[in-house]
């Protein structure tokens, strides 16, 4: 079973530039990963996949220098939400339910959240004592743990609300019967 944690980050000024910066990265290559389909399409006739759009992720890197910062999971995983965006738009079309809605491209402040797929594995770590937690490419965050932490780390979302930042943590639990009762529903 799994479950979700959401906690707020206090992040020092310079933190909040990193966390924007990725943000605004995550965005830009969202927005051409979105065009890269869309020129295929007109252009060609053809459909651009994920796969496809992720073997150009190394040279990215290479060519844009800004990119080496952010890690690359979290690119990874930019180019799984253009391609559920284009998996959700193709499954309305074919239940012809009203409009079916293409995938929009995002504008500044549209765009507020990044996910580390396997979190505790690379690139998000809990540390002393659990009050900071340790994201790659930006640092060492303040974290306040409210309640426990519960199960295996899966993935980690940095979240943008406002003017506040939040880490949701997604957990795998084993599942908890609840109490016997004798009351009715």
């Amino acid at each position: 079973m799994r479950k979700a944690f959401k906690y707020r980050l206090y992040p020092t000024k310079p933190q909040v530039k990193d966390l924007e910066r990725t943000l605004e990265l995550c965005r830009e290559l969202y927005n051409a990963a979105l065009q890269e389909r869309r020129d295929a399409y007109k252009k060609a006739g053809k459909s651009v996949g994920l796969y496809q759009q992720k073997r150009y992720l190394p040279q990215i890197r290479e060519e844009l220098p800004q990119y080496k910062r952010v890690h690359s999971q979290v690119l990874q995983d930019v180019l799984h939400r253009v391609d559920k965006a284009f998996q959700g738009f193709f499954q309305r079309l074919k239940a012809k339910k009203g409009k079916a809605g293409y995938p929009r491209f995002k504008g500044k402040g549209r765009y507020d959240s990044f996910t580390f797929p396997q979190a505790y594995e690379t690139g998000v770590k809990l540390q002393e004592g659990e009050r900071r937690v340790l994201l790659h490419g930006i640092g060492s965050v303040k974290v306040k743990l409210h309640r426990p932490l519960e199960g295996k780390i899966k993935t980690a979302t940095v979240k943008r609300e406002g003017e506040h930042w939040y880490i949701i943590f997604i957990t795998e639990v084993d599942p908890k019967p609840l109490p016997p009762s004798e009351e009715a529903i």
